[in-house]
């Protein structure tokens, strides 16, 4: 998530000195703001809406968990055997024509579950308890995401990850993935993170080491065009679960992941 960006839209928010954090309208599948022009929607009846979706427990520390059996689940599962079943055909194509197939994954909650975070802090987001979070590396994985990640990799796909988390959290975020079984291709070659400090050249029209002004959609998009024309790849699919993770162009398709708790521009 660092999702620098970050702001609540389709999740619920707390009420700080009486108002509330939550924007006017919730954004739904395909919208990039939230409507302002009617009521919101009740911010105590989207928690429960969302608790249900994800079918949110406690497990004996505490932490806050999707459920297997959830809707959330269930649309997961689904996303997956789609994706399996087009990676497969991809790859074998790609490889007859003698190109080099490559699939590009966001890591929050497209690999890693952020719940527990969101529920703890009432879907608001602060940069301190957020790093703090990512360090601990102890998300659970999304589900079926690890697994999808490993299949790409039989298949002869090359797989990388394009995350908004910054270049100091790498060592949570790998350290993480390798705990949920996400175990592939976990190098500096493979994963980019943003480096405000140092950007790459392929984003000097929106980033120089004075001056980070990419968004999301140019630093990923411009992330995937490294890939696919400085590195020579073919990047068949993109997984996000951020409208923002996936539009830009320079993949063959795209799958969108579902996300109720925030958004991200």
């Amino acid at each position: 998530m660092l999702k620098s960006h970050k702001a609540v839209a389709a999740g619920a928010a707390c009420v700080l000195a009486g108002a509330a954090l939550y924007g006017a309208g919730a954004a739904g599948a395909g919208q990039s703001t939230a409507n302002s022009t009617r009521e919101p929607y009740n911010i105590g009846l989207l928690v429960k809406d969302i608790d249900t979706y994800y079918g949110t427990t406690t497990d004996a520390a505490g932490v806050y968990q999707a459920s297997p059996d959830s809707p959330y689940a269930k649309d997961l599962a689904k996303i997956d055997a789609a994706a399996k079943s087009y990676i497969d055909k991809a790859a074998r194509e790609d490889h007859r024509r003698g190109k080099k197939p490559a699939v590009v994954f966001d890591i929050d909650d497209t690999l890693l579950l952020s719940l527990d975070y969101e529920k703890r802090y009432n879907y608001t987001y602060n940069a301190t308890t957020w790093n703090d979070y990512v360090d601990r590396a102890d998300r659970p994985a999304v589900f079926g995401s690890p697994e999808l990640v490993r299949y790409a990799a039989s298949k002869g796909v090359e797989v990388f990850y394009n995350s908004g988390l910054s270049e100091s959290q790498r060592a949570g975020a790998v350290e993480n993935l390798k705990k949920v079984g996400a175990d592939v291709n976990l190098d500096t070659a493979h994963m980019f993170l943003k480096d405000k400090a140092n950007p790459p050249a392929y984003l000097s029209d929106c980033a120089t080491p004075a001056t980070w002004t990419c968004t999301t959609v140019q630093y990923k998009s411009g992330t995937r065009g490294h890939i696919e024309h400085d590195l020579g790849y073919d990047i068949i699919a993109n997984f996000g679960d951020q409208y923002s993770d996936l539009d830009g162009g320079n993949a063959d398709r795209t799958y969108k992941l579902p996300n109720p708790t925030y958004f991200v521009s």
